[in-house]
């Protein structure tokens, strides 16, 4: 998919929307010079390979994101559920045994970057993309 792909469909977009010709113009040679930076066509790539990965029939080569999205719950699971049961458990039967603690830092990062990707299949699914 070639970046300037996008730029049409706004640009038909800014006529219907913009009547004054000189912003519209300026705003359309804000799009091209946006889809001449080098970071929008690295995207675009990007996006580009994540759908042909997803695609594929492997589940090494389609399955690694599911299973990032499965341990990133687990230990949500973990840290705000299950080990707060646990010291609550310890602290209620007297017991002698210290939980051990989740390492969280990491892991939201990890789950926001994931929730981000998630509003892209999102969008795929409202294109009829999504099987």
């Amino acid at each position: 998919m070639n970046p300037f792909d996008f730029i049409k469909p706004v640009t038909e977009l800014l006529d219907k929307v913009i009547p004054d010709k000189d912003l519209k113009e300026k705003l359309q040679f804000e799009l091209v010079k946006a889809a001449q930076d080098n970071s929008f066509a690295t995207a675009i790539a990007q996006i580009q390979v994540n759908a042909q990965e997803a695609a594929h029939k492997s589940i090494y080569v389609a399955g690694w994101r599911p299973f990032i999205g499965w341990t990133c719950g687990l230990g949500l699971v973990y840290n705000f559920l299950i080990y707060p049961l646990l010291l609550w458990s310890v602290a209620a039967f007297q017991l002698t045994i210290t939980p051990p603690p989740m390492f969280s830092e990491n892991l939201m990062e990890l789950v926001m970057g994931m929730l981000g990707l998630g509003a892209l299949r999102t969008y795929e699914k409202f294109k009829g993309v999504a099987k």
